[in-house]
């Protein structure tokens, strides 16, 4: 099999369209710093700063700049200009980007917030003090339910809009899976050896994650939570830092860590590689997706941005808003 010419499902051009740079981007494994926005705007964290990166004008703009407290994450609510940011105070502000004002600032946490995750109106925040809160933006409290489930920090946190589902990742191995606003897991994966941070839904499959373990396990398993049950892991022979689903084609992106620090696009469900990109000089901590599903942008320690063509266009693309939403935010209002 080694042999034989393997067929490439489609060219892929191995070189960044676009190298940013990225100063003070931290290289740190439970951080993720980098989120594309649904109004193709790109926030990165850096250091005590937020900065946004416009897509179509290709101009930066500091959002905000922290007092006396560092960024440890960014996620922008699926549609509309609103933007959290999770602190290492353990503090989690969320911010109207297009009139560069904060409205509020949550409290709970007792540690840092590296991992934040939106389903409509609620905010999920997941935290190196092991604890997950759902909180409705919409009302005043800080929060509406507390999740305890896992035993070390929270790092990947991930929505599954569709069912309702939240699946979170640990630094204690562990994969949950949430049913709604549920307080009790609906399912423990305890399969991988490592950190869980890398974490994505298929837009393509019901009921299908996958999920990625560190250093000491760099697989990805993927999972079928209808039934709880394990369908297929592969090994990839590096630390697994970030997973991403294409929205276009059935395909999952995964970036890595120790020792080579590539990109993979992998085809779904026979896991052959279509495209190994390679060029940052520390791992790939952070990965993020543009609007249309094309290009991926990938963060790392060596402080660069990098921007991949990295998926096809869409067949029969049916316009921005062609999940059924009116990409209006007029519905609800935070909480000022």
């Amino acid at each position: 099999m080694l042999l034989s010419p393997r067929k490439q499902p489609r060219a892929v051009n191995k070189v960044p369209y676009k190298v940013l740079d990225a100063p003070d981007l931290a290289d740190d494994f439970y951080l993720n710093l980098v989120d594309w926005g649904s109004s193709d705007i790109l926030g990165v964290g850096l250091g005590s700063c937020v900065y946004m990166w416009n897509s179509e004008t290709q101009r930066v703009n500091k959002l905000c700049e922290l007092e006396d407290d560092i960024v440890t994450s960014v996620s922008w609510i699926q549609r509309g200009s609103h933007i959290a940011i999770g602190t290492g105070k353990g503090f989690v502000q969320i911010w109207d980007a297009t009139r560069t004002r904060r409205l509020r600032t949550m409290t709970g946490h007792t540690a840092r917030v590296g991992a934040l995750a939106w389903n409509d109106h609620i905010l999920t925040s997941g935290s190196r003090d092991r604890l997950i809160y759902h909180r409705d933006v919409r009302q005043p409290e800080q929060w509406l339910r507390k999740l305890v489930g896992h035993k070390q920090e929270v790092c990947g946190l991930r929505w599954n809009a569709e069912d309702g589902q939240l699946a979170s990742g640990g630094n204690d191995n562990k994969l949950l899976v949430w049913d709604k606003l549920s307080e009790t897991p609906l399912w423990k994966f305890s399969e991988h050896n490592a950190a869980v941070k890398a974490i994505a839904w298929s837009p393509h499959q019901r009921g299908l994650l996958a999920s990625g373990g560190g250093t000491a396990d760099r697989r990805i398993i993927f999972h079928n939570t209808l039934t709880g049950g394990l369908i297929n892991e592969i090994d990839t022979g590096s630390q697994v830092c970030n997973l991403a689903w294409s929205k276009n084609s059935n395909e999952i992106v995964s970036t890595h860590g120790y020792s080579q620090n590539q990109i993979v696009v992998w085809k779904y469900p026979s896991m052959t590689q279509v495209v190994s990109l390679t060029g940052h000089t520390y791992r790939v901590l952070y990965l993020a997706m543009s609007p249309d599903g094309r290009v991926i942008v990938t963060g790392a320690g060596d402080e660069t941005l990098r921007f991949w063509n990295a998926f096809p266009k869409k067949a029969g693309v049916r316009g921005e808003d062609g999940e059924g939403g009116t990409g209006k935010l007029a519905e609800w209002s935070v909480i000022r």
